[in-house]
C-alpha cells in the first residue's frame, strides 16, 4: 500500500459537541464499514468519493476541531476533500445545535439529567446516507447483535466497492439492487430480510422512493412513510427517526424495557405506558432523553474503567424488536 495518497483534513466543531460520546451513542460505531479503535479513540470507515473508495480516520484534536486522515488510490481534489468533510459533519451531526434540547431540560427542571449538557451528550452517530441507516436498521430486527454484525459485514465485503482486502464501502442502492434474493440468503445470510432489502434498493435506485425527500418531512408524516418500507416496523421507524433528529417516539424494545426497569423499578417489570409517562414531559425530545438516560452507563464505565479492563461496548446489547 506504499502507493496510497494521504491527506489530512480538519473540521471545526461546535462548543456543545463531544466526539467520543457521539461515536459511542449506539452500536453503529462497530458496524461495517465503521470500525473503532478504543485505545486511540479513532473512528474509521470507508467512504465512496467521486467513484473511488477512500479510507478515513477521525479523531478529536483539542476542544475545537477534528482531524481526519484520508487515504486514497488517486489524489484527492479540493471537491473530494469538501465531500469528505461534508459526509463526516453529517455522520457526527455537527450542523445540529443542541441549544433547544438543553434548554428544554432546564424548563423541565430535570436535575437528575443535568449531566447531559455537562457531558455534551445528545448527538447520535448515523451513516452518510439514509439508505445505509435503513438497511442496517432492518438488519437489527428479530436477531442477536452478533447476527446483525455478520449480516452488515457480509453486505459490505461482498457487495461494496473495495479499497483493499479488508476495507470496502457500504453498497449503494444500485449495487444492492443488482444482486438477488437468493444471493442475499445464501451469501449474505440476511434470511427473510433479503426480499425487503432488494425491494428497498430497487425502489431507491429507480427513483420510486426518494429518501432525500424524507429529510425535511414533518415527524408524523415521516414516521408513516418509514412504516411503508417493508421490513420497517414501529421500533425500526422510531430509531431511524432519532437518527434524523426527530425524537417524538420512544421506539421501545426488550433491551430498553429491561434497562428502564433496572434504573427505575429495581428490576421489576414495567409497562410501556409507565415508561411513556416518565418521558412525556420532555415533549418532542422524549425519545432522546430516554435513550441518553438508558445508555449513560456505557460512558460512565468507559471513562472510569481501570487500566487493562475491558470497557463497555454498546454492541453487546441486542438491538431487536
Amino acid at each position: 500500500m506504499s502507493n496510497l495518497y494521504r491527506k489530512q483534513l480538519t473540521l471545526t466543531i461546535p462548543e456543545d459537541f463531544s466526539f467520543w460520546r457521539t461515536v459511542l451513542s449506539h452500536g453503529w460505531c462497530v458496524l461495517a464499514p465503521f470500525s473503532l479503535d478504543r485505545e486511540r479513540r479513532v473512528l474509521a470507515r470507508t467512504l465512496k468519493i467521486r467513484q473511488q473508495p477512500v479510507c478515513i480516520e477521525i479523531r478529536a484534536r483539542g476542544p475545537d476541531r477534528l482531524e481526519i486522515l484520508a487515504r486514497s488510490h488517486r489524489p484527492l481534489l479540493k471537491a473530494d476533500s469538501q465531500e469528505i468533510l461534508s459526509q463526516v459533519a453529517g455522520m457526527l451531526r455537527l450542523n445540529e445545535s443542541l441549544h433547544d434540547f438543553y434548554q428544554s431540560l432546564d424548563c423541565a427542571d430535570s436535575r437528575d439529567l443535568n449531566w447531559i449538557p455537562k457531558a455534551k451528550a445528545g448527538r447520535l452517530l448515523r451513516g452518510p446516507s439514509l439508505f445505509e441507516d435503513i438497511v442496517k436498521m432492518i438488519c437489527t430486527t428479530n436477531c442477536s447483535w452478533s447476527a446483525t454484525e455478520r449480516m452488515v459485514q457480509n453486505l459490505v465485503q461482498k457487495l461494496g466497492m473495495r479499497f483493499d482486502e479488508g476495507h470496502a464501502c457500504f453498497p449503494t442502492p444500485e449495487e444492492l439492487a443488482a444482486t438477488s434474493v437468493d444471493f442475499l440468503v445464501k451469501e449474505v445470510r440476511t434470511g427473510y430480510r433479503s426480499a425487503y432489502l432488494i425491494e428497498l434498493a430497487t425502489r431507491v435506485s429507480t427513483g420510486k422512493l426518494n429518501l432525500n425527500g424524507c429529510l425535511s418531512s414533518e415527524t408524523t408524516e415521516l414516521y408513516e412513510q418509514l412504516l411503508e418500507i417493508k421490513g420497517v416496523g414501529p421500533y425500526a421507524a422510531g430509531n431511524i427517526l432519532r437518527l434524523l433528529g426527530h425524537y417524538d417516539f420512544l421506539a421501545l424494545d426488550s433491551w430498553c424495557r429491561q434497562r428502564f426497569a433496572e434504573l427505575h423499578r429495581a428490576g421489576r417489570r414495567v409497562s410501556d405506558r409507565a415508561i411513556a409517562r416518565r418521558y412525556k414531559r420532555y415533549g418532542r425530545w422524549q425519545g432522546l432523553v430516554m435513550w441518553l438516560e438508558l445508555t449513560r452507563k456505557w460512558f460512565d464505565e468507559e471513562e472510569t474503567h481501570t487500566e487493562g479492563a475491558r470497557p463497555v461496548d454498546p454492541a453487546q446489547f441486542d438491538m431487536r424488536t
